[in-house]
């Protein structure tokens, strides 16, 4: 629909090589065998079913344990999605346009939605990422040991690693392109956005992780049960405020940053810095805790420790793939004129969500009386 096809997005479609005017409409099929590249359908397939398993696990829990938080955070992000995605993607039917200019554009890939603007696999990153993050901090014991905001913390810190992976090395595979243009994806570091880096690779999982956790984790880890409809309202106010936080979080960034990238750059590296050094203070001093103290409460998600390590180990492969291009590339780009990442801030990641991972991993466990369920079957008792 030309109506739909503001100029920056025509041209960041054109570079991506599709149009904009083609671009189907609310919803889109295509060979997956013919999309830009075979990395891809590899990203769609790898980031959807382990969406589609995070839902199926969170549904089991609920209905085995009573334990509604895996599905309030994997409906949360859904609903944080569907509140703030729109709007970057059609700022002019928002009445935006003004103010808000087309930050990027996805290419497409097997299914899209919205005029191709929103490919599926965009839709379930969100629960999926924020389903791994959480759970991990779970597992480790920190909300339960530290609280809310120390846990939603220790939340955006490993959602930062694992979603930071992912995030520098789309543009070198076309999986979508940033528009350097636009004032609001200033200061960039190398080929992302430093906005994106902070704020939503850390703050808004944070956001999220502090909401459902304070809606919903804590009275779970008391005990208490929740009704359908509690649950149902509690979790579109949690997408509601999740969204907020990520507008009030980095504040400090886009009002004393205003008119500087430089400042803008330097206030939201600071604040990553403060979020990291809380979280793995906190995160290594309670693996530590619960690797020394027998007594403490366990909970285990199976899922999400196997599944972790097959998108680490996916994408051990797509960067291993994309590395001749990138260590060819002229003046951070490519032969293909595509910008490249960060590799050494990509390795550090890939150094924390490892460590994340194996730390609950290395947790001793419990062992179950005769005839009582497994501790990772229980659900999460109170400290």
């Amino acid at each position: 629909m030309s109506d739909l096809c503001a100029p920056t997005f025509e041209g960041l479609a054109t570079r991506l090589g599709f149009s904009c005017e083609e671009a189907g409409g609310i919803v889109e099929f295509r060979n997956p065998f013919g999309l830009e590249n075979w990395t891809l359908p590899v990203l769609e397939l790898t980031i959807v079913v382990g969406a589609i398993l995070a839902l199926v696990y969170a549904i089991i829990r609920l209905r085995r344990h009573g334990d509604p938080t895996n599905l309030v955070v994997w409906f949360g992000a859904t609903a944080y999605l569907f509140i703030i995605e729109p709007p970057l993607y059609f700022p002019a039917q928002f009445g935006i346009d003004e103010h808000v200019d087309t930050m990027f554009a996805h290419n497409v890939f097997t299914v899209d939605f919205m005029w191709g603007r929103l490919p599926l696999y965009i839709i379930a990153i969100y629960p999926f990422m924020a389903t791994i993050a959480f759970e991990i901090v779970r597992m480790l014991g920190v909300f339960r040991r530290y609280g809310v905001i120390v846990g939603a913390m220790a939340v955006g810190f490993v959602h930062h690693a694992f979603y930071e992976i992912f995030d520098h090395l789309g543009p070198q595979l076309r999986w979508w392109e940033w528009s350097i243009d636009n004032d609001m994806n200033q200061p960039m570091f190398d080929s992302v956005p430093l906005p994106s880096v902070v704020v939503f690779a850390a703050l808004w999982p944070m956001s999220l992780a502090l909401c459902v956790q304070f809606f919903v984790g804590r009275h779970v880890d008391e005990g208490r049960k929740f009704s359908g409809l509690e649950l149902v309202w509690r979790t579109i106010v949690i997408g509601v405020l999740a969204s907020v936080g990520t507008f009030l979080l980095p504040i400090p960034a886009t009002v004393f940053g205003a008119g500087s990238d430089t400042v803008r750059g330097f206030i939201y590296a600071a604040e990553l810095i403060v979020v990291s050094v809380v979280a793995v203070w906190a995160m290594v001093t309670q693996w530590r805790r619960q690797r020394s103290d027998a007594t403490a409460p366990r909970y285990t998600n199976r899922f999400v420790q196997i599944y972790a390590i097959v998108y680490l180990a996916v994408f051990v492969l797509l960067w291993a793939t994309a590395l001749p291009d990138f260590f060819d590339a002229t003046d951070g780009v490519t032969d293909n004129g595509d910008p490249i990442g960060n590799l050494w801030y990509t390795i550090a990641c890939f150094v924390v969500a490892i460590l994340s991972v194996v730390a609950t991993l290395t947790i001793p466990k419990d062992e179950p009386s005769q005839g009582t369920p497994a501790p990772s079957e229980e659900p999460v008792a109170a400290s």
